[in-house]
């Protein structure tokens, strides 16, 4: 410790960088102290390459304009794929539900991210949600599929029941309305994504159900 203008102490940077650490989801203090005694111990091999992409992500982290994911660029890596199926394009709620779906490497097609789920608490309408641009991305044509992986809660299941009637009106105006499925078996009830092992994910895939 040093002391400070003050003339009280202040915390090192080494304790700055605990605290900043311990704040992470999944970390506490205990396992922030030892990542960053583990990161000092090799600052040259891990914790200069470690601050250095930080803060390239802190530049340049940004939206994807078309799926909603978080990338460096304008356009997703995803989305940036030719080798994608078009015609499917998944739903989710947040970006950590994208990257556990592409972890389990049961899926190739197009992702949207709505960005939360409804919650009259809240205050968190379709408009606040980016199911208008899911709607628009639909009604351009292309997508025969909309798997609906939401969370099994009962806020993600309610986002599920009016991000199906958004589609659904697409027909009602003249348009191709899309297929319209769900992750099946495997999801248990309040279920989320980012915390269900790749084996389960594969499985909800493989078995999902049309929404009718």
């Amino acid at each position: 410790m040093r002391p400070d203008q003050n003339g009280g102490q202040a915390a090192s940077e080494i304790e700055e960088l605990i605290k900043r650490l311990s704040r992470l989801p999944g970390l506490g203090p205990r396992s922030a102290r030892r990542a960053v005694l583990h990161l000092v111990r090799r600052r040259e091999q891990e914790l200069a390459p470690l601050a250095q992409a930080l803060a390239e992500v802190a530049l340049k982290a940004r939206p994807c304009d078309s799926c909603g994911n978080v990338d460096t660029a304008e356009t997703c890596a995803i989305c940036a794929d030719p080798g994608r199926d078009d015609r499917v394009v998944c739903v989710v709620e947040e970006v950590g539900d994208l990257w556990a779906l592409e972890r389990a490497g049961a899926y190739r097609g197009r992702y949207h991210v709505l960005g939360g789920v409804l919650s009259a608490l809240d205050g968190v309408g379709p408009e606040e949600l980016r199911v208008p641009q899911l709607v628009a991305r639909v009604r351009d044509g292309g997508v025969g599929e909309v798997i609906l992986a939401l969370n099994a809660t009962v806020d993600g299941q309610t986002t599920a029941h009016v991000v199906a009637e958004a589609l659904g009106e697409i027909a009602a105006e003249g348009g191709q309305a899309p297929r319209i499925t769900a992750l099946a078996r495997g999801v248990p009830h309040g279920g989320e994504l980012d915390y269900l092992d790749d084996g389960t994910i594969g499985a909800a895939l493989g078995a999902r159900r049309e929404i009718s």
